[in-house]
């Protein structure tokens, strides 16, 4: 009980410092072909080579919906995780469970102007998302214009 009540007291002081780490988002636009962009979140293998927050990830099979896989962070324990949305060629969402909740990934994009402009967007939901965000989410959102500045730079120099 004891546990439980620290929990909820270190969730509750969590809200007004985590609120902007709950859902964030970043986009980017490059020369580089959506085809390349697609290529590049679709490595699994590779994702390491781009995130920074990332020593590995693996994937069971090949990149589809319902497809599942692993993660080993830089920091934190190793995760599982599923692709539960597929556009192919646009977008997907991928879900990690999180004690009480998910961690959610979405990647899209769309073509403006001659230019790929692609998204990369993270979301903590249930319970204990607030103080889930504080304790990943700042770094991650930090983290997140030099992830996709490195995206963009492997997919134009295809």
């Amino acid at each position: 009980m004891k546990f439980f009540m620290a929990l909820v007291l270190f969730s509750a002081t969590s809200v007004v410092s985590a609120q902007d780490y709950v859902q964030f988002s970043h986009s980017i636009s490059t020369t580089a072909s959506p085809e390349q962009i697609w290529k590049i979140w679709t490595d699994v293998s590779n994702w390491h080579t781009w995130d920074t927050g990332l020593k590995s990830a693996s994937l069971k099979g090949t990149f589809k919906e319902e497809a599942k896989g692993k993660l080993i962070p830089d920091e934190g324990p190793k995760s599982s995780f599923k692709i539960s949305e597929l556009e192919e060629g646009r977008s997907y969402t991928l879900k990690t469970r999180i004690p009480f909740g998910a961690l959610i990934v979405r990647r899209f994009m769309k073509v403006k102007d001659g230019q790929t402009i692609f998204t990369h967007e993270v979301e903590f939901t249930g319970w204990l998302k607030k103080a889930f965000a504080k304790r990943f989410g700042k770094r991650y959102k930090a983290m997140l214009p030099e992830v996709m500045e490195n995206i963009k730079r492997i997919a134009e120099e295809e």
